[in-house]
């Protein structure tokens, strides 16, 4: 048996959570094209019969500009720590200007002193011939392990990458039962279901500013699932837009989150959601811990 803990690292909309749910098969990390869409590390296990791979999903490196930005940014730094071997993650449609912040993204990750694979990835998108000079000024950015393009949203190429992280474990125990896929209890996973919709559904600017936390969740006789949410927002104009007019809004962001738990959980779900306004919460410390940001 192979095992050991893999970090995946990159900027923002890289395609990180991505590239998690696709080896494990299994949706444990929310995804959509705003950027920082994951705020705290996720874990996720892909386990065969010969190798279990631990998958840590952390935050986009970008530069905080809040104590929700700061506390992402530690996470990062954590994920980083005491792992086998970090993925570095990076969309391949670059733009020149970007190849830096790249390489300074890059050396923060030095410290960690493991083999680092590049991941190129959304290689579905672009010609090959266009490939081949990203990929060629990347491998100059750092001394990489491995390079392995890929497209995590299409499958394409992954299983290489699975193999290649393969060559960079040592012998090792099976850390966690082989039908675990993830750490995170029922109540996060749900909450950030919730979240993912408003990502999906609200204006540019609304996003960032939005927590979900839930209040209720219990497990009925029946064996459906009652479940009350909060979705809070930084202002009230912002929770007239979540709302929408007649509740449109609200009711299209409860009805698409309740699919995808009621597919995770295998049950019915009832599920309530309540807007809240809760001004600068991002840099509230006391309420970001009370809504699982410890």
């Amino acid at each position: 048996m192979k095992s050991g803990f893999v970090a995946i690292c990159g900027r923002p909309n890289a395609g990180k959570s991505t590239l998690m749910n696709r080896i494990i098969g299994e949706k444990v990390a929310i995804v959509s094209n705003k950027p920082q869409t994951t705020r705290t590390k996720i874990m996720g296990v892909h386990t065969t019969e010969d190798c279990q791979i631990v998958l840590i999903d952390t935050p986009g490196i970008h530069k905080p500009h809040n104590k929700l930005g700061e506390k992402m940014e530690k996470y990062i730094y954590t994920a980083t720590q005491d792992v086998d071997v970090l993925l570095y993650v990076v969309d391949c449609n670059l733009y020149e200007n970007e190849y830096e912040k790249e390489r300074t993204a890059l050396e923060g990750l030095k410290k960690a002193d493991v083999p680092v694979i590049l991941v190129v990835n959304k290689v579905d998108t672009v010609a090959k011939n266009s490939l081949f000079p990203v990929i060629e000024k990347l491998s100059g950015l750092y001394d990489f392990a491995g390079i392995v393009p890929l497209s995590a949203r299409m499958g394409d190429n992954v299983d290489a990458l699975v193999d290649e992280i393969r060559t960079h474990l040592d012998e090792g125990p099976q850390f966690f039962p082989g039908d675990l896929i993830t750490d995170q209890p029922e109540r996060q996973i749900a909450a950030e279901y919730i979240r993912e919709k408003t990502l999906r559904l609200l204006n540019q600017e609304i996003p960032h500013g939005i927590a979900v936390e839930i209040e209720k969740m219990k497990k009925k006789d029946s064996g459906t699932y009652e479940i009350l949410a909060a979705i809070y927002c930084e202002r009230q104009s912002h929770k007239a837009i979540i709302i929408g007019r007649k509740g449109e809004k609200l009711k299209d962001i409860g009805s698409r989150a309740r699919q995808d738990i009621e597919r995770f959980l295998g049950a019915k779900v009832y599920l309530e959601l309540w807007v809240k306004v809760k001004e600068d919460w991002r840099n509230k410390e006391a309420f970001m811990n009370t809504i699982g940001f410890e």
